[in-house]
């Protein structure tokens, strides 16, 4: 009998499958419903640092006093009054324009605990070290059972070297690190001039987990309106290619565990990513496509192939064509391109 138990950041999982941070993930009806499915974990959707940011800035601007009836009769004047230079009421406001944003998020986790079974990982999507300690803190104790750090700085400051962005990283962990003890993942993208000692490097920083790899925004142009707009929001079924090498060529060699994201649309691809190492696989794009019977789908043929294979748990086959297994690890780099391009 096939068992598709695996171990991802020290939580059980009855399968690797994980539904990744999505629209899908900020509803209590989906979560239910992912978890009846068959989904081994979910990741909510984020909660972003530019979200908080805005939010708390707009509340102070608007003067909001309907909702600060709790405040003092005193600090009421001083809103009245737009009086913000005093620093402590400025504070004040702020912090409250905080808890208001979080309030939500917080209670989404409080409630997925208290309904579902499965692991719930909260997601941070931040750009700084700034605040997310107390974030994380509340996160915390709110009841998830993880933190995943969706980390996207784009390298597109002309006068900033790898070394200062790549610093951002690490201050943004630490911070995080010293306030809670549930676990952290981090995911990130493949923006980095030197990707496998940085990851290294991440992957032994004290996270439990690197997620491979965020999908970056990427905008296109309507040529007609000269607006900027989205282009391909959802991954497709070549994307999980990308992933695939770098998780052959990073797993067996780092200090925490791998989940591959991005791509996985079909049990094929679920197998080739567990193959090359993963622990986990992250899906969201094969959920908004066809539903939420796709987990089934993908399961069933894991099971089926693994069957066919004389496999009877995941740890029997994972990690088995990963650089450090295969006969000729420079398949991983150039030799395939080079087979490919001489037959041209």
């Amino acid at each position: 009998m096939t068992d598709l138990t695996t171990n991802y950041m020290g939580l059980t999982l009855k399968n690797p499958l994980i539904a990744a941070s999505s629209g899908l993930t900020n509803d209590i009806s989906h979560l239910k419903q992912l978890e009846e499915k068959g989904i081994g974990a979910i990741v909510l959707k984020s909660i972003f640092e530019e979200q908080i940011i805005a939010d708390t800035e707009k509340f102070i601007q608007k003067n909001d006093t309907d909702k600060m009836q709790t405040f003092s009769t005193s600090f009421d004047n001083i809103i009245k009054q737009k009086s913000y230079q005093y620093d402590e009421a400025y504070e004040y406001v702020r912090d409250y324009a905080q808890e208001q944003t979080l309030f939500d998020y917080l209670n989404l986790i409080t409630e997925a605990k208290k309904t579902l079974k499965i692991p719930i990982i909260a997601s941070i999507n931040c750009v700084s070290a700034q605040n997310w300690h107390y974030f994380a803190h509340r996160i915390e104790e709110s009841g998830a059972d993880a933190i995943e750090l969706n980390i996207y700085l784009l390298p597109s400051q002309i006068d900033m070297d790898g070394i200062e962005l790549e610093k951002k990283y690490f201050e943004i962990i630490e911070a995080v690190k010293k306030q809670v003890n549930i676990p952290i993942a981090l995911k990130l993208g493949y923006y980095f001039s030197g990707l496998s000692k940085t990851i290294n490097e991440l992957s032994n920083s004290g996270i439990k987990a690197l997620v491979l790899f965020n999908r970056p925004f990427t905008p296109d142009f309507n040529i007609d309106k000269f607006e900027i707009t989205t282009s391909n929001i959802f991954s497709s079924k070549h994307d999980y290619a990308h992933t695939l090498r770098w998780l052959a060529i990073l797993s067996g060699r780092l200090g925490c565990d791998l989940a591959a994201a991005t791509g996985v649309h079909e049990y094929r691809a679920a197998v080739k990513q567990l193959l090359a190492g993963a622990d986990a696989i992250q899906i969201a794009s094969v959920l908004y496509e066809k539903g939420f019977d796709s987990i089934a789908e993908i399961l069933n043929g894991i099971k089926t192939w693994m069957e066919a294979k004389g496999f009877t748990k995941i740890s029997d086959f994972k990690g088995k064509m990963n650089q450090l297994s295969v006969k000729n690890p420079a398949s991983f780099e150039r030799v395939q391109f080079m087979k490919l391009y001489s037959k041209i």
